[in-house]
């Protein structure tokens, strides 16, 4: 698959899993949440080049898109995704707290989702 496939995988499953989370579907949920988490470690397998390819996604006109993205790209592009975070977590809803946990973890030294 290509970079630019796994890209759209990633974004189409975050965006999914939100509106199933809002729709009370969890299992529905839950399947995408798997398949935007296989999207990122096919894209980790190519090194920075794939997650340079996620970067894309800090731009998404959807918000739960850019701070998943944010929260994945942490420690490769920690300056963007921290005010991609930021930003979000200015806001109201599930989406800014979201943000806000991921920075508080980030800030803890508890973030392990791409690590070294």
């Amino acid at each position: 698959m290509s970079l630019d496939a796994l890209v759209r995988q990633f974004a189409d499953n975050v965006a999914a899993q939100t509106d199933a989370i809002w729709q009370g579907a969890a299992k529905a949920g839950n399947r995408c949440a798997r398949k935007y988490i296989s999207a990122f470690e096919q894209l980790r397998a190519h090194g920075d080049t794939g997650r340079e390819a996620l970067t894309v996604l800090f731009s998404h006109p959807r918000m739960d898109v850019r701070v998943m993205a944010a929260a994945y790209l942490l420690r490769y592009r920690t300056h963007e995704a921290r005010e991609v975070l930021m930003e979000a977590a200015r806001g109201e809803g599930l989406v800014p707290f979201k943000a806000g946990q991921t920075l508080k973890r980030w800030e803890e030294g508890a973030w392990a989702l791409d690590p070294e």
